[in-house]
């Protein structure tokens, strides 16, 4: 009896902590939401409503109209999904070879494109900035994406060599034995079997690519070339007081990630438990 007892003080514990949590992460996910709903002269009233009494959609159209906001959130959407294409194609062929194919120096390879994983990102600017000058990437959207790549392959690779490493040889040397030959092996049974590890490196990639500030700020000067992150502190720069539009700027830059996940979130489950990323 006390051992049942003890169990389900346990388990409320347990509900209380996640409860807490949650409320810890979406409470201020719904203080946004609900002040860029409020006109300007209910923003601060006091006590705060749960909900405004006067809802309105105006401050998503003020922030839309402003600033090229549209066009900014274009260049992030492009930027976004070539990095996370471009991404998740080399990270894939990268793991296969390291996790399958067998040539001299694979290991140490490995270990040093390891050692891109352990260089804080901001620590990289200045070389990434010599680079991009040489190249003349400045100013540009495939600088951008160049960088985004670079900077997500290591741990992409890592991730998705697991993931390969646990898929059971015996597939791929019944493919083989029908006559089938690397290419087809990786694209036909690698690949499919690899969704859920697919999943975790193409959202951690395009949550990197869409919310990246240090880099973009550095190599974007041309107003047009903005992407979203610069766009939205400018924003809130130059729109302090109007904390109605800054929010719905933000809740409209939050869409695509949420989108991105609902997309993938099963097989993301399934990969986070899978590609050695569960503790």
């Amino acid at each position: 009896m006390g051992m049942r007892t003890e169990e389900r003080l346990v388990r409320w514990l347990t509900y209380a902590l996640l409860l807490l949590g949650l409320a810890a992460v979406a409470v201020p996910f719904w203080y946004m939401l609900v002040t860029s709903l409020k006109p300007q002269s209910f923003i601060f009233e006091v006590p705060p409503r749960l909900w405004p009494t006067q809802a309105t959609l105006g401050n998503y159209a003020a922030a839309l109209s402003k600033d090229s906001f549209g066009l900014y959130f274009l260049n992030s959407l492009l930027v976004a999904v070539a990095s996370v294409s471009l991404t998740v194609l080399i990270s894939a062929l990268l793991a296969y070879a390291f996790a399958r194919l067998h040539f001299s120096g694979k290991e140490p390879l490995f270990n040093l494109l390891l050692l891109g994983m352990m260089i804080p990102p901001v620590m990289l600017i200045i070389p990434q900035f010599i680079i991009a000058k040489q190249l003349k990437l400045f100013n540009s959207l495939l600088g951008l994406i160049l960088v985004y790549v670079t900077m997500n392959l290591s741990i992409q690779t890592f991730l998705l060599r697991g993931f390969f490493e646990g898929i059971p040889k015996d597939l791929e040397e019944a493919a083989l034995i029908d006559g089938a030959g690397q290419w087809t092996i990786f694209s036909r049974v690698v690949l499919p079997l690899s969704r859920p590890g697919l999943a975790v490196v193409t959202i951690f990639t395009f949550l990197y690519s869409w919310d990246e500030f240090p880099w973009a700020h550095v190599a974007i000067k041309e107003t047009t070339k903005r992407t979203l992150p610069i766009a939205i502190a400018l924003f809130q720069s130059q729109h302090l007081t109007e904390w109605g539009q800054v929010f719905a700027a933000s809740i409209v830059a939050l869409i695509p990630v949420v989108v991105v996940f609902v997309i993938f979130q099963r097989n993301f489950i399934r990969g986070v438990t899978t590609t050695g990323l569960k503790g």
